[in-house]
């Protein structure tokens, strides 16, 4: 018996359900592998003939679908420079194509994101997109892209597509990265996506397919300017959409938003009644009620003969007198009006439904946007400023209606931008002392300005700054520990290499040397923190757990949450062992490397932690 090894390789999304399947439909399979026919035949669907079917089809969308097949060998990396505490802070920045980053999030953070707000390209036609998505290596294509290794030949890191082809190039480019995202939501979370009308058709037939239209949940106009532009030829766009679905409509129901000074002012006590302020509402509707039809005599002594013409009274004539009786009716100062019913201000829902129309009066408008970036982020120049940034109380309203303070909610960007989303969790935690966390993911696209080099760049000094300034505010201090911080982590490749035998030589003495070099499994840039990051992430931990290094038999050891000790000495030894048992975490991660005897030795420390019910792994 030896200890597991770590899976370093990141399963597809094609691999989870595919199990997922075995385990609700085990007869579909037969040695093992998927069998169509079979399926059908349990599920008692009729194979023969070709059926049409409503659904959207594009040019590309069997390699994008292909593409949730391909796992990833890649990490995430730790930048200390660029993060704010790193060992205890609970969000994270991380620069790299989302696509990748999605990938390697899939066993950390399945089913755990609260909300997720994106606000991916419009594919207006004018703009290229960074994202030319190569589905069979894309970590080689990003490293490539960004100049982390030479170009492969002609290899471009920008993509353009004649008109024709556009709206295909754009689907290609959202279908896999919604698919990955989905898989993220929490069976009670909600994503909500901007885009503008060149897309917006595609978006919702698109999210029919990756979501399923019974989790639509609709349509949100945000009015995103205050003004309309004398220079349009047609019509001057006031709006954009927010499309939002759920992950699962029936378990998701958004909070409701606060009510509104103008609301409370309508409710009043003319009367001192003792229950507060009240509004009178009618008796009368038009719905036909069989008990609904009988007369009234008010305190003054007039006779009402029955409801207006094509009306009935709301409640049953015992109803309302019980009513009456509890100082629930209104009569009017003189007794002598129609009666009306008393509502108040104290039993009515302490809140407002949230409806599909966002004015720029209540949620910020394009210039409200580029006016707080301009307070986080100081530019040289005019042409020089992210040109897109969304408002904050826009971030804000989509936290009110899917996030609660105290939820521990994880809130998902994986088109940062100029870090509109982190700001608004930091100001909304700030407020009311949250614990929300956030993911901000933004390829680091080339800005061609010396002042900030890339988007990631401006991100990262954008939440720098909201920290500085949101931290002390509010309710700020009563947040946990690490609410204020980031790790700024970056897609790289793997700090372990991997034997691929299709490449390896077939000559005794080259494949001697080869294999020599394979002594240590560990990449020649490999260091203690990325090393640890990788083994979180690809362990299936989450990223924002704090790091506390303790010091075993003189080596070190890092101690994830409390659940997960990653030994990072280069030497095992039966005192080291011995300190990893006393530490009592349920489970150990060591280097494979670190075994001289690779046999003797990795099984005594295998049975020692074995005895002490600790799950032994290497990596």
């Amino acid at each position: 018996m030896d200890a597991d090894r770590v899976e370093l390789a990141m399963t597809s999304d094609l691999d989870r359900r595919v199990t997922e399947l075995k385990d609700l439909l085990p007869e579909a399979f037969t040695d093992g592998e998927f069998d169509p026919a079979k399926a059908a035949e349990v599920l008692g669907i009729a194979t023969t003939g070709e059926r049409e079917h409503y659904g959207l089809r594009w040019a590309g969308k069997q390699e994008a679908q292909a593409s949730l097949q391909v796992g990833s060998v890649a990490t995430l990396r730790p930048n200390l420079a660029k993060s704010i505490d790193y060992d205890t802070a609970r969000n994270l920045v991380i620069e790299g194509d989302n696509l990748e980053v999605l990938r390697l999030l899939q066993r950390g953070y399945n089913d755990k994101v609260k909300l997720i707000y994106i606000d991916p390209p419009y594919n207006t036609g004018n703009t290229n997109w960074l994202y030319n998505d190569d589905f069979s290596d894309g970590l080689i294509a990003y490293l490539e892209a960004t100049g982390q290794v030479a170009e492969d030949g002609n290899r471009k890191s920008s993509k353009t597509e004649a008109a024709g082809r556009r709206h295909s190039g754009w689907l290609s480019m959202m279908y896999p990265r919604l698919a990955l995202a989905r898989n993220l939501l929490a069976q009670d979370g909600v994503i909500f996506v901007s885009i503008d009308d060149n897309e917006v058709h595609n978006l919702r037939h698109l999210m029919d397919e990756v979501f399923g239209p019974e989790n639509f949940v609709g349509t949100v106009i945000w009015q995103k300017v205050y003004s309309p532009k004398s220079s349009a030829r047609h019509f001057s766009e006031d709006h954009d959409y927010l499309v939002v679905y759920a992950r699962n409509a029936n378990e998701w129901t958004p909070n409701l938003l606060p009510r509104t000074a103008e609301m409370d002012a309508a409710y009043k006590n003319p009367d001192n009644d003792p229950r507060g302020p009240w509004k009178s509402g009618d008796l009368s509707a038009r719905n036909f009620y069989s008990k609904g039809t009988y007369p009234i005599t008010c305190p003054s002594g007039r006779v009402i003969d029955g409801p207006p013409k094509g009306n009935y009274w709301r409640v049953s004539e015992e109803s309302f007198r019980e009513m009456d009786a509890d100082g629930r009716i209104w009569w009017g100062t003189d007794g002598n009006a129609t009666p009306s019913v008393k509502r108040f201000l104290s039993e009515v829902k302490q809140g407002r439904v949230p409806q599909t129309l966002w004015t720029y009066k209540e949620v910020g408008h394009n210039q409200d946007a580029k006016k707080q970036l301009l307070e986080r982020v100081t530019f040289e120049t005019s042409d020089s400023v992210f040109d897109t940034p969304k408002p904050t109380g826009l971030i804000r309203r989509m936290l009110t209606l899917a996030t609660s303070p105290d939820g521990d909610d994880i809130v998902l960007d994986f088109f940062a931008g100029s870090g509109s989303t982190a700001d608004g969790v930091l100001q909304a935690n700030a407020e009311d002392g949250g614990n929300r966390r956030f993911i901000s993911v933004q390829f680091p696209e080339p800005t061609g300005h010396s002042d900030y080099g890339t988007v990631a760049d401006i991100t990262r000094t954008r939440v720098a700054a909201a920290i500085e300034a949101t931290q002390n505010t509010g309710n700020a201090a009563t947040c946990p520990a690490g609410t204020f911080e980031f790790r700024y982590l970056e897609l790289a490749a793997s700090n372990f290499k991997v034997w691929d035998s299709s490449t390896a030589p077939t000559s005794e003495p080259e494949l001697a040397e080869a294999l020599a070099l394979y002594s240590s499994n560990l990449a020649a840039d490999a260091d203690d923190h990325a090393i640890v990051a990788e083994v979180v992430l690809k362990e299936g931990a989450t990223l924002d757990l704090p790091w506390r290094d303790v010091s075993l038999a003189g080596e070190r050891t890092v101690l994830v949450g409390n659940k997960l000790a990653i030994c990072l000495a280069r030497n095992v030894t039966t005192e080291l062992t011995d300190a990893l048992v006393d530490l009592g975490v349920p489970r150990v991660v060591m280097l494979d490397a670190a075994f001289t005897d690779k046999d003797q030795a990795k099984s005594n420390a295998f049975y020692r932690l074995k005895n002490a019910d600790i799950t032994m792994r290497t990596v």
